[in-house]
């Protein structure tokens, strides 16, 4: 069947199973690598989108269900005024080890501070708890965070 979804401000069509993962369209149909694939049961937040703005598992939402709704991925993230302060604090703070996770980490910080543009540790723990990091770089995430929403944060390179 044919599907045209609204990805990153743009419409674009592709022929899939209505039960296809979003995931599987952006990657394998689309050539857009940068959503990850992590466990594909929505528990590693590695395939992290937004519809509509907000944060959601692209590795169990089939392609039938967007409609149109608009998706973000991370390569649209950018273009946005969060996106782009996000991106910018991840490499300020140095956030990154091995960058698997980091795609599905940046976005569901975008969507955190889109929702709460001042959010406290409980509210980062909230919205980030589904996302996992092998490398275990939690605190300079935390950090990056709030260096993003402007509020106080310590260095966390040395960590």
């Amino acid at each position: 069947m044919s599907y045209t979804i609204n990805i990153n401000g743009q419409p674009m069509t592709v022929d899939a199973d209505g039960t296809t993962p979003l995931l599987w369209v952006l990657r394998d149909t689309l050539d857009m690598k940068g959503t990850k694939f992590g466990c594909g049961l929505a528990m590693c937040g590695c395939c992290t989108v937004h519809i509509d703005g907000e944060a959601r598992r692209a590795c169990v939402t089939p392609i039938q269900a967007i409609g149109d709704r608009k998706v973000t991925t991370i390569e649209g993230v950018g273009e946005t005024d969060t996106g782009k302060k996000v991106q910018a604090a991840w490499l300020n703070i140095d956030v990154m080890q091995c960058g698997y996770c980091q795609a599905g980490q940046i976005m569901s910080a975008t969507a955190l501070l889109n929702a709460k543009p001042k959010p406290t540790d409980r509210d980062i723990d909230d919205a980030m708890s589904g996302n996992l990091c092998r490398c275990a770089t939690y605190t300079r995430i935390r950090a990056a965070i709030k260096e993003a929403a402007g509020l106080p944060t310590h260095d966390t390179r040395d960590v």
